[in-house]
Order: C-alpha cells, then sequence, then structure tokens
C-alpha cells in the first residue's frame, strides 16, 4: 500500500490508535473500488473477506417471508465481516452498495493475523460484534449461538483489554527508560575504564537473571525506602522512583555499596542511574513479552472455541472443549469458586466440537448466573454406561419444582427481560439429542443443581 492509501485506512475510527510499528498487521489488504449496485455478498455465501468501509455507503439486508428487509446502512468508518469469521457461518444477510465505495479488505488469514498482533483493534472488533449480536435477530436456532458470541467477545474485549494496557503501560516506560540509557552511557563513557564496564555488565547481568524476592509487601515497602535514602545520599535524581527497581530484585544496601565501591566517585551517581534503567529495561521487555502471549493464547482460545478451519465432526478430547469454554467464560468466573474433577481417562468421542461448545457455554453460563456469579461450580467428567458424561454441578438456590417441567420448552425463561432468549436449554438438548444421539438430565433441590450430559463415543448415523 502507498503512504497516502495507509494515511487514508489509519484515518478510520478502528485503526485510528495504531503505532507506526502496529500497522504491519495490515500487511496484504488491499483498497478495492466498487461501482453502485454491485453485491459484496449474498445470504448464505461465505466469501472470506472482512470489509471497512473508506468511502460510500454498504446496505445490509436479509429476506424475511420474501420479502427484503433492510437491516442498516453502513457508511465511513463501519465495518462487516467479522461476525461471519468469529462464528464461522455464511453471511447472514446481503450486501450493496448504494453509493460508489472504496473499501479496504483483508481475507480470513490476515484477518486472524490482524487479531493476533493487534489488541486494539481485536478489542474493537470484539466488541463491536458483541454489540452486532445483540441486534440479529435472524434464526432461532443461531440465535443461542449468537448470544454465546456476544457472550465470549465481550468476555474476551474485557480479558484483552488487561494484557493491552500492560503493554501499553511498559511501552511508555520502555521508551523513556531507553532514553535515560543513552543519556548515562554518554557521561559514563567519559570516565569509566574498560574494567568498569565489565564489572558493571557482569553485576547487572546477575542482578538481572534474579527471580523477584519473594518479599510481603510491608518488607518490600521497608527495603525500597532504605534504598531510596541510601540512592538520595549519593545524589541519584528521583531515587523514591528508582529504589523499588532494586527493592523487588532484592538489592539492598550492601549490594549497591558493592557495585560502586570499584568506580569513581564522580560518576557514582550515573553508574546507579545507569544499573536501574538496564535492569528496568529487561523487565519492562518480559512485561511486554508477556502481554502479547496473553492476547496470542486469548485469540488461540477463539479459534479453538469455534473449532476454526476443522471439520465439523472429528474425534474430540472433551476436556479441550470444556477447557476453551471456561477461559471464554473466564470473566464471569473470577468470583466462582470452580472446581474440576475431570477422568482423564474417558474416551475421546466423535463429534461437533462447536457444537458441542454451544452446550457447554449454556450450562456453564446458567450456573454461573445461578450462583449469582459468587458461589461453587463444579466441572466433572466420568465414563458409565458406555458413554461419556459431562456434569456440571451448581451450589445456587436449586430450580423450582413448578419450572422443572418447563425447562426444555421452547422460549421459556425465568431470565429477566433482555437477558435470556428462553432457547438456550432447548438448543442444547437439541444438538445433543438430535445431533450426536446423547441425551441431557438434570436433578435440583435448593443448594444443588447437577446436569448431566451423556454421550456415545460415536453418534448415532
Amino acid at each position: 500500500m502507498s503512504p497516502t492509501e495507509l494515511k487514508e485506512i489509519r484515518s478510520v475510527p478502528l485503526f485510528a490508535n495504531l503505532t507506526d510499528e502496529d500497522v504491519r498487521c495490515l500487511e496484504g489488504g488491499q483498497i478495492i473500488e466498487v461501482d453502485v449496485g454491485r453485491t459484496l455478498a449474498t445470504e448464505g455465501e461465505r466469501t472470506g473477506l472482512f470489509h471497512v468501509v473508506l468511502e460510500g455507503e454498504i446496505r445490509t439486508s436479509r429476506i424475511y417471508d420474501r420479502q427484503s428487509i433492510l437491516l442498516g446502512v453502513n457508511k465511513p468508518g463501519n465495518f462487516l465481516g467479522e461476525t461471519m469469521f468469529l462464528l464461522d457461518i455464511p453471511w447472514v444477510a446481503t450486501l450493496r452498495v448504494s453509493k460508489p465505495a472504496r473499501l479496504f479488505q483483508l481475507d480470513e488469514q490476515r484477518f486472524w493475523r490482524m487479531l493476533a498482533t493487534c489488541p486494539t483493534v481485536a478489542r474493537e472488533i470484539f466488541r463491536s460484534a458483541s454489540s452486532r449480536m445483540r441486534n440479529l435477530e435472524g434464526y432461532s436456532q443461531q440465535r443461542e449461538k449468537l448470544v454465546s458470541l456476544g457472550t465470549m467477545a465481550a468476555g474476551l474485549a474485557h480479558e484483552l483489554n488487561n494484557p493491552a494496557s500492560a503493554a501499553r503501560r511498559a511501552t511508555a516506560h520502555l521508551q523513556q527508560t531507553t532514553e535515560n540509557i543513552q543519556i548515562f552511557l554518554c557521561r559514563l563513557s567519559k570516565c569509566l575504564q574498560p574494567e568498569h564496564w565489565q564489572h558493571l555488565l557482569d553485576a547487572a547481568e546477575k542482578a538481572s537473571n534474579r527471580a523477584p524476592a519473594g518479599l510481603d509487601n510491608l518488607t518490600r515497602s521497608d527495603c525500597a525506602e532504605s534504598v531510596s535514602k541510601w540512592l538520595d545520599a549519593h545524589g541519584v535524581a528521583s531515587a523514591w522512583d528508582v529504589a523499588p527497581t532494586f527493592a523487588n530484585l532484592g538489592l539492598d544496601v550492601p549490594w549497591l555499596e558493592k557495585l560502586i565501591e570499584r568506580v569513581p566517585r564522580d560518576c557514582q551517581a550515573d553508574v546507579l542511574g545507569w544499573t536501574e534503567a538496564r535492569l528496568s529495561l529487561k523487565i519492562l521487555v518480559g512485561e511486554i513479552d508477556q502481554s502479547t502471549r496473553r492476547v496470542a493464547e486469548l485469540i488461540q482460545a477463539v479459534k479453538s472455541y469455534s473449532y476454526l478451519g476443522q471439520s465439523p465432526m472429528q474425534e474430540l478430547d472433551i476436556h479441550e472443549g470444556l477447557e476453551s469454554t471456561l477461559t471464554m467464560l473466564g470473566h464471569k468466573l473470577k468470583n466462582v469458586t470452580l472446581i474440576r474433577a475431570y477422568d482423564r481417562s474417558i474416551p475421546r468421542i466423535m463429534g461437533y466440537g462447536g457444537e458441542l461448545n454451544q452446550v457447554w457455554t449454556n450450562l456453564i453460563d446458567n450456573a454461573i448466573a445461578a450462583v449469582n456469579g459468587t458461589g461453587k461450580i463444579c466441572v466433572g467428567t466420568l465414563f458409565e454406561h458406555d458413554q461419556v458424561v459431562v456434569e456440571i454441578v451448581d451450589n445456587g438456590p436449586g430450580i423450582p419444582p413448578d419450572v422443572q417441567s418447563h425447562m426444555f420448552e421452547p422460549f421459556f425463561t425465568t431470565k429477566t427481560v433482555g437477558t435470556g432468549t428462553g432457547l438456550g436449554l432447548v438448543i442444547s438438548n437439541r444438538i445433543i439429542g438430535d445431533r450426536h444421539g446423547g441425551e441431557i438430565e438434570f436433578e435440583s433441590r435448593p443448594g444443588e443443581t447437577r446436569f448431566k450430559v451423556r454421550l456415545p463415543t460415536s453418534p448415532k448415523p
């Protein structure tokens, strides 16, 4: 892409916060121009493309009862196609150009690479997908899957925010630290000899390889205070800001005294400043690496949860699906006591991984709601009567007897208006029964509700 095109793309809100380094995630994309009347996608079609509107207008419509209903008008700055990739489904609407348009587009492979390498873009796409899911009122059976994605996307937007924010803070600090190192190097080059540098490099290397000191908060604070006073007495600027770096690694005053005893007195303050900056540099790089790894793990969890790029029917380890589902719901489980009671010896099964994950999402999300996000939930597996059994147990108030007989009726829900579709258990039951030849059973009393999902190792033909 030319610099002019890149500037145009970065003017779009989705990409406005990208740094010069981050724009690499847009590599492989292209800008196209489309005329009025052209159809970009047809309902039920898989185009494998993600679009961002730069100019013009795109209308989305869908067929209901043989009539084409306008769902929305997409103007510059809007983007389309992320839902199809995240859900691994065909287009659920038809896209037609209503005003001459310029679009930035990415294929599926580059779309996933963009999410994995650009946390800010990924967070906004998941947030948008979550919002878009709430507005798609299409097929009744797809509705619960869309709600599951909305839950997942909202959770991932929350989870991505933590490593993204940490990486952003570390990057800002890294820039300042790098500048400080350069300043100290300029000063020290005038007063240190090679043997001095060797001493400093050896000391810094040994210190940076030390594990963080296992100190409690009070001890660490006392250590930082004593180090700060010592640094201040030796002419180190902003001693209170510098001291925690040494204290967190367990580097106390005796260590610092030993560090400077072999260097000229008139450059000891700069030696201390350079050492702290060098130690901070490695810590910050580690924080950025940890944050980006976490983002990559979350993106991989999405792909694993959706079984993207894999055949629908395949041999499955039931535990992998349960774990990816727990990852998707991690933001809701933060205050829940989660117990895993897995029998790792149970056989693998033949099944539809994405659909089973939809069932686990529904049942675990219901359990979280039952304990009000603060109780105890047990997720277990066992092999019984030649069937793989998944149990999800919560210690909530239980399901009232008058409600239990309606649990699998379509559109029946005990949730407040707007928070439940009444289709979750219906669709789950169809997935387990019709698609896998299994069954869902439950028993409930105050203090314990237990759902059992029974699955044959090979579904019925």
